[in-house]
């Protein structure tokens, strides 16, 4: 059952429950042109971060999007990418991906988060990270739909000091190297999404913007913290300090909806992914899991956020689940690696 005691969870910190590198999703890659890289996958979420060199990010359905020596670009799927050393370039693509195929074409030379001990790297070569991140559940899917399809951060903000951290740990080669390069990766991801939706003149989603109010962002808090608690506009505004006709407004501008039906969407997702991750969890139980006495009442109202009633939802995304369900490939190294 969905429970939190951490002091201060925020709306963007819950929607990134579902989202971490994991090994066989990170891969680093030094590259002499020409080289054309074809990430085939088409992972939910990529970040793709330059530590030197340049080259170029082509979208399957947009234009090409430079990246230049430490800055990052974010890509969002299903739709595929490709990275290459030019616009045009003559490079035969390789096929990257989970199963991440040795790309030896076109001067290439891939290696998935380990030093390529004997081989010199040339000089003016470019060192790309990649990390595909595969997103689980419903809560994490609502930070997807707050994304375009490409979004980029410069060089010079806070992602720079892990930059320092990531090309440190991709040139060595010690025991734990995998676990610190994918925490390093969720890291950036963070400083990275974080810096993009403070952007000047950006347009971030309202939650976010919502969060740095003294009242709103306490009020999101407090349902983050305790969704199953039996909140009323009057109880949530006691707990934030102001009256209930304050909160309600200020709330409403803020975030774009009232309190409640925020609360009521929010217990939603959470309900949608206890259905999906906890099969032994009877109807119920992820009724007062999310603060319904009854799974009657619950049910009624996850039919009218969601359209489907819970049962329905369940066997559908069981399946779906299943359907799309990889085995995690065993790691090998590249003939071309630590010769």
């Amino acid at each position: 059952m969905y429970s939190s005691n951490l002091a201060g969870v925020d709306a963007f910190g819950d929607l990134f429950r579902g989202i971490r590198a994991q090994g066989s999703l990170f891969g680093s890659s030094t590259l002499s042109p020409p080289w054309a890289l074809h990430f085939v996958d088409g992972a939910p979420l990529t970040l793709c971060t330059v530590l030197a060199g340049t080259g170029w990010i082509v979208p399957e359905h947009g234009p090409p999007e430079p990246l230049r020596a430490r800055e990052t670009i974010i890509v969002r799927g299903p739709a595929t990418f490709t990275f290459v050393d030019e616009v045009g370039t003559l490079a035969e693509p390789s096929a990257c991906g989970e199963h991440c195929a040795t790309p030896e074409q076109g001067g290439t030379r891939h290696r998935r988060g380990w030093h390529d001990r004997g081989h010199d790297v040339e000089d003016g070569a470019t060192t790309l990270i990649v990390g595909a991140y595969p997103v689980r559940g419903e809560i994490s899917r609502r930070l997807l739909d707050a994304l375009p399809v490409v979004l980029r951060v410069g060089a010079g903000g806070p992602g720079d000091a892990v930059l320092d951290h990531l090309a440190a740990e991709v040139a060595a080669d010690t025991p734990g190297q995998q676990v610190v390069l994918d925490r390093l990766l969720d890291w950036m991801l963070v400083c990275t999404l974080r810096e993009w939706f403070d952007r000047p003149g950006g347009e971030p989603p309202a939650w976010w913007a919502a969060q740095r109010d003294p009242v709103v962002g306490d009020a999101l808090c407090l349902l983050h913290e305790e969704p199953a608690a039996p909140w009323t506009v009057s109880a949530l505004a006691d707990r934030t300090g102001v009256s209930r006709s304050t909160l309600a407004k200020r709330f409403a501008d803020l975030v774009g909806e009232p309190p409640l039906t925020y609360l009521t969407r929010w217990r939603m997702t959470l309900a949608a992914d206890l259905m999906t991750e906890q099969q032994a969890a009877t109807l119920a139980d992820v009724a007062r899991a999310v603060g319904y006495s009854d799974a009657f009442g619950f049910s009624a109202a996850f039919k009218r956020v969601r359209g489907v009633n819970p049962t329905e939802f369940r066997r559908t995304a069981t399946t779906a689940s299943s359907a799309t369900e990889r085995p995690v490939p065993a790691r090998t190294t590249p003939a071309a690696s630590n010769a």
